[in-house]
């Protein structure tokens, strides 16, 4: 059975939703973040050099990187669901949404996170700059779910699963205004209403109501 080593507040319910989605078992394994730090306790960073979060062991395996672990347990686990093929007419939305979350979305937001903390005056070219870039980068999200009710067209896919902590917990981090964005709100409302997500949220993060507007 897989188990999913899941830091509170991160990530790794991305894989805990996955598995929810395609009905696989699982152990899984709270941790906390460190009160002061927010980082990692000391017991993951046993398990991985990074103290990364997600973390899975199938077997003798151990396996970091949420994509990476998604990808996984779809092709080995999860008889290919969740996933779009070549043959499919939405395959390039598929895999340009799938790699969008981790290739541009969380670090744009992660950058903004950054110049945030650095307190630079609105002015300054660096926060304007990542201010700009985060503006397009929702723009682009926004436009697409303008075109598809999922990130790669018709079918909800595991591009879905991996775009929506950035769109939501990660926000407990670095604040984002929605309010601009009506078809990315209606599309959280709308992954909201998915009993897996509802059922990996609650086992999860149980302390926390996900923010979906």
């Amino acid at each position: 059975m897989l188990k999913i080593h899941h830091l509170g507040h991160s990530q790794s319910e991305r894989i805990v939703w996955l598995c929810e989605e395609l009905g696989l078992p699982y152990d899984l394994v709270h941790y906390t973040r460190d009160a002061t730090t927010r980082l990692s306790p000391p017991e993951l960073k046993a398990l991985h050099p990074l103290g990364a979060a997600p973390l899975i062991e199938d077997g003798d395996l151990l396996l970091a990187e949420s994509a990476a672990i998604v990808e996984y347990i779809i092709v080995k686990h999860g008889g290919g669901r969740l996933k779009l093929g070549p043959e499919h007419a939405d395959y390039a939305q598929y895999l340009y949404w799938f790699h969008f979350a981790n290739g541009n979305l969380m670090p744009v937001i992660g950058r903004m996170m950054s110049v945030s903390r650095s307190q630079l005056p609105a002015d300054h070219p660096v926060q304007q700059n990542a201010q700009l870039r985060l503006d397009r980068v929702l723009a682009l999200v926004e436009a697409r779910l303008g075109e598809a009710i999922w990130l790669a067209g018709q079918e909800f896919t595991a591009a879905d699963v991996m775009s929506v902590f950035p769109l939501t917990t990660m926000r407990l981090f670095q604040p984002l205004d929605l309010t601009p964005h009506p078809n990315i709100r209606a599309y959280l409302q709308r992954i909201g209403a998915r009993p897996a997500y509802r059922r990996a949220m609650a086992k999860g993060d149980p302390d926390l109501v996900p923010l979906l507007g």
